[in-house]
């Protein structure tokens, strides 16, 4: 069922253009595995023809689902952190003698957007530490660096052109983006976690397009990391109308009035017409759970701890406990 509901998620991508992400699809190969609680979605889009029914750029994409986030259990934070370090380090390819900047997109004052400044809060920064520490530190580790630039409506200047000029400066072998983004399915928010090859358009997660971080616009390689932490408010009704269709037909008998009800919005018409309804009053309305505060919190310490880990491995461990 094809709806134009917004979504920075690759597989919810593929969903939405009527396909299953099953490897059979023209241009685009997918693969997958469970780690524990983490399951782990491969899809890489191989050609024009892969990127315009998905919609998004040729790449990789790599999506983590871990519903047990929601619940607080350790062993999903911790299980988390290991698979993102391992499929970061997978796409990262780092060697030796490496300079990684990261970059915070967001607005650090508006916390469904505050995540990409909430994890440069929390990485352990080591550019600065050469000449500083022993050598027998600093020549097992790479170089890390990270700013987070704000929005254009503080700073008055496109996030990408901040990057591009401190980049020329650093010259960073490989950019790192965080970024909060949208999902089209209210059980995404807050436990999924997309990385990405293709780099980042900023405030893409809230519809406000602008100016790509890529390797195009950047000259650097652009690896970036997102979490949704927001929906359309259309989406969220799309999502419970959807349930309980589902659960009307398994439960409810054919000749049931109740069931002839359902029946009726279960059409491709349907996304359409709640937007119709909610409009104007709440048709561009964008939603976030009541703890975001926490949420937010939780997952920028998962994506931070994971960077450090990926970037400077054991070494990280060892700085952690010197600082």
């Amino acid at each position: 069922m094809e709806y134009s509901i917004h979504t920075d998620l690759a597989i919810e991508s593929a969903a939405v253009a009527n396909m299953e992400v099953s490897g059979k699809i023209s241009g685009i190969k997918t693969s997958g595995y469970r780690d524990g609680c983490v399951g782990v979605s491969h899809v890489e889009i191989l050609n024009k023809r892969g990127e315009a029914a998905v919609g998004k750029p040729i790449g990789n994409y790599v999506t983590l689902e871990v519903p047990q986030l929601r619940e607080c259990v350790s062993e999903a934070y911790d299980s988390t952190v290991r698979v993102l370090t391992k499929e970061l380090k997978n796409i990262l390819g780092l060697t030796k003698d490496k300079t990684v900047m990261v970059v915070g997109l967001g607005n650090r004052f508006v916390t469904p957007d505050a995540l990409g400044p909430k994890v440069v809060d929390k990485l352990l920064v080591t550019r600065h530490l050469y000449g500083v520490l022993p050598e027998e530190v600093t020549q097992t580790m790479n170089s890390l660096c990270a700013v987070a630039p704000g929005v254009l409506g503080i700073t008055g200047m496109e996030t990408g052109e901040i990057i591009k000029g401190i980049a020329d400066k650093i010259k960073p072998d490989i950019i790192i983006a965080i970024d909060a983004l949208a999902s089209r399915k209210t059980s995404r928010i807050s436990t999924t976690f997309q990385i990405s090859d293709t780099g980042i358009v900023p405030g893409s997660g809230i519809g406000n397009h602008r100016k790509g971080l890529t390797e195009q616009t950047l000259g650097v390689p652009v690896i970036a990391i997102g979490v949704p932490t927001v929906i359309e408010a259309a989406a969220v009704a799309n999502d419970a109308i959807e349930l309980l269709i589902e659960a009307v037909k398994i439960h409810a008998k054919k000749d049931s009035p109740l069931f002839g009800a359902v029946e009726a919005f279960d059409n491709d018409n349907r996304y359409d017409l709640i937007t119709e309804v909610l409009s104007p009053e709440a048709g561009d309305l964008i939603v976030t759970p009541k703890e975001v505060d926490s949420i937010i919190d939780e997952v920028s310490k998962i994506i931070a701890e994971s960077i450090n880990e990926a970037v400077n491995g054991k070494t990280a461990k060892k700085l952690g406990e010197i600082l």
